[in-house]
């Protein structure tokens, strides 16, 4: 099991780092960036605190859901027989 998360996550790995110099920013969208955002993405960025407000909200709402989502895939915690769960897993239907 080890083996197949240790493949799973190189595979990933190797993915992100070759797509990552697709999706940084052109020269001319790089200058018209804030310094902190400089040559991260395509665009103008954000225009005012309220934007950098919202774009930090939006990264704690997905982190939250991102690690919820596989706390409860990885172990869901229910062993009773009757759950729902057990009856979509179970091979037999």
């Amino acid at each position: 099991m080890k083996n197949k998360i240790k493949k799973f996550s190189l595979i990933l790995l190797f993915i992100l780092l070759m797509t990552t110099s697709s999706v940084l920013a052109c020269t001319v969208c790089g200058q018209n960036q804030p310094k902190a955002l400089k040559n991260i993405t395509h665009g103008v960025g954000p225009q005012g605190n309220l934007d950098y407000i919202i774009i930090i909200g939006g990264i704690i709402i997905v982190s939250f859901t991102l690690i919820y989502s596989l706390k409860f895939l990885i172990r869901p915690g229910e062993k009773h027989a009757g759950h729902i769960k057990n009856i979509v897993v179970d091979e037999r239907y």
